[in-house]
């Protein structure tokens, strides 16, 4: 396969119209951004899901049983968030759904603002999860119950606002959150022909951008802070937030939505 045909902005090209832009690169960062979040949220937090409200559901179960290691306080906070954010990223469609740079421009600035007010909160905890992996932490619990529900919630609530606008951006493969369904399709489509084997490449940069994101997560969580991992975040969608608003000032083909097609008329018939 040509090397050309890696090119992100190949892979996502769509078969006729405007194209995305730079969408599918930006949504890529937003996937690693993920790994990251879901890394500090369950290594740091006390094995909760931000991002993935299945399994952050089945962990609130475990928690509810009393299995060791989970948090029911966690899980319901950032259930809440979730939905907050999703809440929250409803309202930006409404206002910007019409214009895929002011949508995204919108919700990554948003989603950067609630990042970093997680970083903040846990930067000035004082707990041990600030300065230290949690490999190397003295105690067990690398943040406070109160500070680690705070930042479930916050993170939450930018992971609801990110699978909102991904949902409505609706680029194949990119909900930037969950992988079940790409993961499924690269099974389902592995002998789909040459079209099959774009997908095939397609899925598994998506997995391995989000695979990327948790093992770099998981290593600074474990032997550097928590702290750092959430300011590698942070730093990600500042980049993110700043080149949806540049594109945002931009004119571009690929930005408005195409209205539905209006129904087709009645056929008449003769008197």
């Amino acid at each position: 396969m040509d090397i050309k045909t890696l090119r992100p902005r190949t892979l996502w090209q769509q078969p006729s119209g405007p194209g995305y832009g730079p969408l599918t690169e930006l949504l890529l960062i937003l996937t690693m951004v993920t790994g990251l979040v879901d890394a500090v949220s369950i290594l740091a937090l006390g094995r909760v899901f931000v991002a993935n409200m299945t399994g952050n559901i089945v962990f609130a179960g475990f928690a509810i049983t009393g299995a060791p290691g989970f948090s029911l306080s966690a899980s319901l906070f950032a259930l809440a968030g979730f939905l907050a954010g999703a809440s929250a990223g409803g309202a930006m469609t409404t206002r910007a759904g019409h214009d895929r740079a002011l949508h995204l421009r919108a919700a990554t600035v948003t989603e950067l603002a609630l990042v970093a007010a997680a970083l903040l909160i846990a930067a000035v905890s004082g707990d041990a999860a600030v300065s230290h992996g949690t490999l190397g932490a003295a105690s067990g619990h690398p943040f406070s119950a109160g500070i680690a529900d705070a930042l479930a919630f916050l993170l939450a609530v930018a992971m609801g606002i990110q699978n909102s606008m991904a949902r409505k951006l609706a680029i194949p493969d990119l909900t930037t959150t969950v992988l079940t369904m790409t993961l499924t399709g690269i099974g389902a489509d592995a002998r789909a022909g040459r079209r099959g084997q774009a997908m095939l490449v397609r899925r598994l940069l998506v997995v391995g951008t989000m695979l990327a994101g948790g093992i770099l997560g998981a290593w600074l969580v474990l032997n550097v802070s928590a702290v750092s991992a959430l300011a590698l975040a942070a730093g990600l969608l500042a980049i993110t937030a700043a080149t949806a608003t540049r594109a945002a000032l931009r004119p571009g083909e690929w930005r408005p939505v195409s209205p539905p097609a209006p129904p087709a008329a009645a056929p008449t018939t003769a008197s």
